[in-house]
């Protein structure tokens, strides 16, 4: 019998797994705030702390290892074309908040700074790296969020430059129950 399944290259595979929204990560340096494009970052448990891959050319890495604090900003669908934007260039080069008419707001516990435009911005600090693979482990140490903001939809990468938008919410909260005599693995 023959498989609805086509062999899937490899180099493309993270684009099923992909699970979180791109965010913006915020930094400082000397008193001046950077913002980078991040799509690559998950969960690694619910303190929370979160791995964020963030490669060693980025003017960001050099900042983070530095400062060891970041704010992760996360933008909603509105604001899609502007990340991608600042994605696509350094803040060796510019200031990223000027350019992209970003409004910085001081932490509370980091010295980098949110970001008004977004949604909800987490500061952070670091608490792990892994240096081959690029990777900041980052401990979340206070958390903001815009109640009043009417657009809520974040996007996830799937690379190449397209992006899925977060739709519909499933509210299964009724079936979240362990089932009697079962152990949960």
């Amino acid at each position: 019998m023959k498989s609805n399944f086509t062999e899937l290259p490899l180099a493309k595979a993270f684009r099923l797994i992909e699970p979180g929204p791109v965010v913006l990560v915020t930094t400082a340096h000397h008193g001046q705030p950077n913002v980078m494009t991040m799509s690559w970052h998950m969960l690694v448990d619910f303190t929370p702390q979160i791995a964020c891959a963030i490669g060693s050319w980025d003017y960001t890495y050099e900042i983070l290892r530095a400062a060891k604090e970041c704010v992760l900003a996360i933008p909603t669908v509105d604001l899609a074309g502007k990340t991608v934007d600042i994605g696509n260039c350094s803040g060796r080069d510019l200031n990223k908040f000027k350019q992209f008419h970003l409004t910085p707001m001081p932490a509370e516990h980091v010295g980098a700074p949110l970001i008004r435009e977004c949604l909800a911005n987490l500061e952070c600090r670091v608490v792990d790296t892994i240096p081959k693979y690029d990777l900041f482990i980052v401990e979340c140490v206070k958390a903001w969020i815009d109640l009043k903001r009417k657009e809520r939809r974040t996007f996830h990468a799937n690379g190449n430059g397209t992006f899925v938008v977060d739709g519909r919410t499933l509210d299964l909260k009724k079936k979240m129950v362990k089932w009697p005599g079962h152990t949960v693995d």
